[in-house]
């Protein structure tokens, strides 16, 4: 148990620095105080709470502009991270951002909806792209988002935070070692109680769907970097309550099942009406179960092989920290000229199987992939 439980993958102990440089391919870091510059596109909660505060813990990236749509929130944010006025953007001034050489990427923070449209919008002003899960609405757009920074020349990496999440890292390295022997199932479930009925999530026009296109993809994202393996065809359920108001236009929960090639199962579940953070492999040695799995921190690991059960505590440093790990991967492989290890391509993969998840819905039977 010592053997494969402590001993700790190079990625993890090299910190953020190493991770980011080895998952670009590059052993080389760059110089000293170069910063790529990002502006973010969209000052919500995710953008406001989570994100911005983390380009301090940064090594390689840095906070250089805003944009937005609300002159308050440009004045309060701009204020705050000492943005020059210069720098704050409304939504149809954006496109001048290509004559801003403050600005490497474009970080899109929107609802999923608007996706496709700022990444296009950024990748035309010759600017590098991080857009947020889901991709976006549709593979179609994903497929349009995909070719559009191509002709661009430019990088596309979608916000996939937990795989720089420690934690999920080290459940991957057991995984695909096979730790705990060979996978027969995994399960991942993620859902919280959705509040007010008026905010865009519960708009299909905004969102593209209900919990499955909002917590959903940390569900689905989990059981395919657990299992290193594409599935070969989904059936799911949904279960939502029409007279509920929050749930007159998108789903609430759905159960889904993935098939993969080698036999593995994955069971999936995504609930805007119960709390679920919790990811859990069982292989025919032993399981790896992470509870929470994927938050925005306090994630906690348990790996049982044979009768040997413990906690296992991914060594602290700066690839800790989820956040500027995904943050400083993109900087890196603009830098190094490497594809991120979540490029748009892996945004694509996950739209397609959200559409045969509602597909396998709405025609209640398996469909192959």
């Amino acid at each position: 148990m010592t053997d494969h439980i402590d001993r700790r993958t190079t990625l993890i102990g090299m910190g953020a620095v190493g991770l980011t440089a080895a998952a670009c391919g590059s052993a080389q870091v760059p110089p000293p105080g170069r910063k790529l510059g990002y502006a973010i596109v969209g000052l919500g909660s995710y953008a406001t709470r989570q994100i911005m505060p983390q380009f301090e813990n940064c090594r390689f990236s840095r906070l250089t502009a805003l944009v937005s749509g609300t002159p308050a929130k440009l004045d309060q944010y701009g204020d705050q991270y000492k943005i020059p006025a210069r720098n704050r953007y409304s939504y149809a001034n954006f496109d001048s951002v290509r004559n801003n050489p403050d600005v490497d990427i474009v970080y899109v923070i929107l609802p999923n909806a608007l996706h496709a449209e700022y990444v296009v919008r950024s990748a035309r002003a010759g600017k590098h792209v991080m857009c947020e899960k889901p991709m976006a609405v549709s593979s179609a757009e994903c497929l349009t988002m995909i070719n559009a920074c191509r002709q661009a020349g430019r990088k596309l990496m979608i916000g996939y935070r937990s795989r720089f999440q420690p934690h999920n890292m080290e459940a991957i390295r057991l995984a695909r070692s096979r730790a705990v022997g060979k996978p027969g199932l995994i399960e991942s479930e993620h859902g919280f109680p959705i509040g007010d009925p008026t905010q865009w999530r519960l708009k299909r026009a905004l969102s593209g769907g209900g919990s499955l296109m909002d917590i959903g993809i940390y569900s689905l994202q989990a059981l395919r970097y657990m299992s290193g393996e594409e599935p070969v065809s989904v059936s799911a359920t949904e279960f939502t309550d029409r007279s509920d108001i929050r749930f007159r236009e998108v789903e609430d929960r759905i159960a889904f099942n993935l098939l993969f090639p080698s036999g593995l199962i994955g069971q999936g579940f995504s609930s805007y009406n119960s709390n679920h953070n919790h990811l859990r492999l069982t292989g025919d040695k032993g399981w790896i179960d992470l509870d929470p799995a994927t938050q925005y921190g306090g994630q906690e690991m348990r790996v049982r092989i044979g009768n040997d059960e413990r906690k296992v505590t991914p060594p602290d440093g700066p690839g800790a920290n989820q956040f500027a790990g995904q943050l400083d991967h993109l900087s890196l492989c603009v830098l190094s000229n490497r594809e991120p290890i979540v490029g748009g391509e892996e945004g694509l993969r996950d739209l397609r199987i959200m559409e045969a998840i509602y597909r396998s819905m709405k025609e209640g039977r398996t469909i192959r992939l």
